[in-house]
């Protein structure tokens, strides 16, 4: 893929956000080739979103498509992954308001604090070794921004270029005594206007929190970059994506971890 065509695309992406369009997948000559050139168009994206958008830089990574079921109907075999402006990352307890999204979507994850930098260094994690760069962990929001996608239409390329619909996330308060917790096992909660609305536990996503991790800092470094000290690590979603409206009060809680929780507004 050109530079030349690497930036038409990331352009008309960027384009489309800052227009309010509605999502529509990557056609004709606009397909990647590969995931590769898909994620050189993300990195292109979001130059744009730092550059003309006062974004700002990236504060942190999350993973995306972690099950089966949406991988078969995204046509891929593993993860994607998406970057998290600074900018977007938030604290409990947070009022969020609809107008500034297309559609809001929430998710329910356990989020990392890094504690030091995971360079690109040939190493190949897995969960026991990126333990080791963990400084703290909570319960998290991931903000979904799908803008308004057809969810019958929809393949991974055209999600990740388009920042893997990552419009922010919201962080419960870290916790850095979490490693006699079983985090392939640890109970969730969800809680919407008062009510129980869903159950899990943090394994639901991908088999373990740390797997999630491990996958991005391998990706990361396969793509030359090192994971920061101090960013923040989205693991995937115990529980399926909820969309929210005016007046939704909502509470995830993870035992042994505390709780997150948001109010919306319009």
């Amino acid at each position: 893929m050109t530079e030349d065509r690497t930036g038409r695309i990331a352009r008309k992406i960027f384009d489309a956000n800052r227009a309010g369009e509605r999502f529509e997948p990557l056609r004709g000559a606009d397909v990647p080739n590969s995931l590769d050139e898909a994620y050189d168009i993300q990195d292109a994206v979001y130059r744009l979103f730092e550059q003309e958008a006062g974004a700002g830089p990236l504060g942190g990574h999350k993973i995306a498509l972690t099950s089966i079921a949406i991988q078969e109907l995204c046509g891929v075999d593993k993860p994607v992954y998406g970057g998290i402006f600074a900018k977007t990352i938030h604290r409990s307890p947070c009022v969020l308001k609809t107008s500034d999204f297309m559609r809001l979507g929430i998710e329910f994850e356990v989020a990392f604090e890094i504690g030091e930098d995971v360079p690109a260094d040939g190493t190949v994690h897995d969960e026991r070794t990126i333990a080791d760069c963990v400084a703290a962990c909570m319960p998290a929001f991931e903000l979904i921004e799908d803008r308004s996608a057809d969810y019958s239409d929809l393949d991974a390329a055209s999600i990740l270029t388009d920042r893997c619909w990552c419009g922010g996330v919201v962080l419960g308060d870290p916790v850095k005594d979490w490693r006699d917790l079983d985090l392939a096992n640890t109970p969730v909660e969800l809680h919407w206007d008062g009510e129980v609305a869903d159950r899990a536990v943090t394994g639901d996503a991908l088999g373990h929190p740390l797997a999630g991790l491990a996958w991005i800092a391998n990706h990361l470094a396969a793509r030359g970059r090192t994971m920061r000290r101090g960013e923040i690590v989205m693991t995937g979603s115990a529980l399926k994506t909820r969309f929210a409206k005016p007046g939704d009060a909502i509470v995830y809680r993870i035992k042994g971890l505390g709780d997150v929780s948001v109010r919306i507004e319009a």
